[in-house]
């Protein structure tokens, strides 16, 4: 399994990879995924990918 998104990859990012998720506005969350809509580029969390993967937060992604 591959471990770029836990560990000593994220110590070289700002705060540890973690932040505010633009999609469910969590905090202090990990931010590492990258996501690419209308030509526009984000770092989403985990769970939203995850989501965003299964058709259940286009919504939200439209709203960015």
């Amino acid at each position: 399994m591959s471990k770029a998104h836990r560990g000593s990859g994220l110590a070289g990012k700002p705060n540890g990879g973690r932040g505010l998720c633009p999609v469910c506005k969590r905090t202090g969350i990990k931010i590492v995924y990258e996501y690419e809509s209308e030509g526009k580029k984000f770092k989403i969390c985990k769970t939203c990918k995850a989501a965003i993967a299964n058709g259940k937060m286009k919504e939200a992604v439209a709203a960015l």
